[in-house]
């Protein structure tokens, strides 16, 4: 198919080429039959109407008459070859943001395969809340090493939506925490149906919060500087991991 340079342009602004070929025998000739069209545009009958179904749906192409009438096709404004490259900018941005989130569950099933951990780093306060929202949809209980101090003092609302969504998602959590006065107070609200709590004494705060669950730890540094997540997927890690916090859990006081 020869292509004049009208087609060209239209082929770069995401037209196919035979959509290039039949808009643009519509803006040289003006509204025509189907006839007409598969002389100018070189396309077989059969070819042009799928093609202009896929036009009159794009709204690059109005059809008149039809069912007991021959229709007859005409060019819409060029401006709406505009409109549908923006809207394809804003599909091909939300794909992009989808895919992106994505990855480390991708990469996990790739890394899985190969039988290597799959280890993925966050920075930043948005770093930190994808490690949080990774155990959104935990299958098994989360087990936690934590700071609830720091992390009432440098996320509230991350921490607030963390627990929203676990009571949404029925996802139980047992945790360790440093016996403090800010715990005890706490701990007074926490909801016994997905959250039980119990606390080390003579020991420092923790700095980096840690959580083991569907074979995966993950790590948040809770230094205000320093906002580092890590996510590591490995089953034998997790297991390992598993059992310290189990012995963990026996030493640990209860405080209800």
């Amino acid at each position: 198919m020869n292509q004049n340079t009208d087609e060209k342009i239209l082929i770069e602004a995401g037209l196919s080429e035979e959509q290039s070929a039949i808009y643009s025998a519509l803006l040289d000739k003006g509204p025509m039959k189907a006839g007409p069209i598969s002389s100018w545009a070189g396309l077989k009958r059969g070819l042009v109407y799928k093609v202009l179904d896929q036009l009159e749906n794009m709204g690059l192409v109005n059809k008149k008459g039809g069912e007991g009438t021959v229709a007859v096709f005409s060019p819409s404004h060029p401006n709406r070859l505009a409109e549908i490259m923006e809207q394809k900018e804003k599909s091909f941005a939300l794909a992009k943001e989808t895919i992106m989130f994505s990855l480390g569950n991708l990469s996990s099933k790739f890394n899985l395969l190969s039988g290597k951990p799959n280890v993925q780093f966050f920075e930043g306060r948005e770093g930190i809340s994808k490690v949080i929202k990774d155990s959104y949809t935990s299958k098994t209980e989360i087990l936690t090493y934590n700071d609830s101090e720091a992390m009432h003092k440098y996320y509230p609302d991350i921490n607030k939506e963390n627990v929203l969504a676990r009571k949404n998602a029925h996802i139980k959590k047992r945790l360790i925490s440093v016996d403090t006065p800010f715990v005890r107070e706490i701990t007074k609200n926490d909801d016994p149906e997905i959250t039980e709590r119990r606390v080390l004494s003579n020991v420092s705060n923790f700095i980096t919060t840690m959580q083991i669950y569907d074979d995966k730890i993950t790590y948040i540094t809770l230094e205000p500087n320093r906002a580092i997540g890590i996510i590591i997927e490995d089953k034998a890690i997790y297991a390992m991991q598993k059992i310290i916090f189990e012995n963990m859990w026996q030493m640990a006081k209860p405080l209800k």
